[in-house]
């Protein structure tokens, strides 16, 4: 089992976009593939039109109140499985404070999921102790990044956190999200941060078929499979599989 983190220190940067999307190439190639929404917003499970079984069960699955295979959903698509989130994931870093070795429970909870083949985690925005969690957990780190300085002062930072913290930087991966074609500012941010290899040269632009999502509740390729949104995660995927699986 592989499991990537879909992570980013900002909000609103196309990781829950990326996440379902890439969850269903996935899937469609034949793994057997867990997304894991970890945000208290749900945008994943939204997307995937999944809904916790209980109440709080984001709650239960951190204090073992709930085996996490129990948590485990079917989508509407084959091979792709969905543990959703609730509300009471905005509560993770206080359950988590309290426990013993509290940075390894999230890698604890994923040595029960190894009938997947990968697992791709929706992360919340932030640095705190969940995300110390899925650092030590996750095989791969998958970075989307805008190409602005914001976004870009954000990746710097995240790095800095893992060399910090002597975590692997070497299993961080990038890569361009929202890209804008019409702004010059957004090329020359990206030919600036292709020298540095943790980026992977496919990026998907801003797209209405991206945004459309949440109309559809469905990934891109259920509704605009011959679209540019769609063969722009496709050429992702490829990419992403061949460096991370």
């Amino acid at each position: 089992m592989v499991s990537i983190a879909l992570y980013n220190l900002k909000g609103g940067v196309g990781k829950t976009a990326a996440t379902v999307n890439l969850a269903y190439l996935a899937a469609a190639s034949g793994l057997k593939t867990l997304v894991w929404d970890l945000d208290p917003q749900g945008s994943s499970s939204f997307y995937l039109n999944v809904v916790p079984a209980t109440k709080n069960e984001s709650k239960k699955l951190l204090t073992d109140a709930m085996p996490v295979k129990d948590a485990v959903q079917d989508s509407a698509f084959e091979n792709l499985w969905v543990i959703p989130a609730d509300l009471s994931a905005r509560n993770a870093d206080l359950e988590l404070d309290g426990m013993k070795q509290s940075k390894k429970k999230l890698k604890s909870l994923l040595s029960g999921l190894k009938q997947f083949d990968l697992v791709l985690l929706d992360c919340p925005p932030g640095i705190s102790l969940l995300h110390d969690n899925v650092f030590n957990a996750a095989d791969w780190v998958l970075m989307p990044n805008i190409p602005t300085t914001l976004s870009i002062r954000s990746y710097e930072t995240v790095i800095n956190y893992f060399n910090e913290n002597n975590l692997d930087t070497s299993h961080v991966k990038c890569f361009f999200s929202m890209v804008d074609h019409r702004k010059n500012l957004h090329h020359e941010v990206m030919q600036q941060f292709y020298k540095d290899k943790i980026f992977f040269k496919n990026y998907i632009p801003y797209l209405s078929d991206v945004e459309k999502m949440g109309t559809h509740q469905q990934p891109v390729f259920e509704f605009a499979n011959s679209g540019y949104a769609a063969q722009c995660y496709r050429d992702l995927w490829g990419e992403i599989k061949k460096a991370c699986l």
